[in-house]
């Protein structure tokens, strides 16, 4: 991965939701916690092709599930954070808080 490489807002949204979630994380749970978290509503499509992007990045791994015990049950794809991951939050967490920096004067004053 380059090491100039940023993420993008969902990719970024998606892979903290993954952290939440832990064990749990597969679609519908990926796609309500960041609709919690952020107050938006996002398109499950976005959702699933940042998730493919990740999985091309090598910033989650996916692991499936037996299917449901119910008649006509699906199998789940589960996803996990790996380390080139969470490493990609901490730079992207650290790029943000230095933009940040200096500001709290002038948001103090709207």
């Amino acid at each position: 991965m380059n090491p100039n490489e940023t993420l993008g807002e969902i990719e970024e949204f998606v892979l903290l939701a993954i952290l939440h979630l832990g064990d749990d994380a597969y679609g519908v749970p990926i796609i309500g916690e960041i609709s919690e978290r952020t107050g938006r509503e996002v398109a499950p499509a976005a959702v699933y092709v940042a998730l493919r992007r990740l999985r091309r990045k090598e910033l989650v791994t996916a692991r499936i599930s037996d299917p449901e015990p119910v008649q006509g049950g699906r199998a789940r794809r589960y996803f996990s954070v790996t380390s080139a991951g969470v490493n990609m939050l901490a730079s992207s967490r650290d790029r943000m808080l230095s933009m940040w920096d200096g500001l709290q004067p002038i948001l103090e004053r709207r």
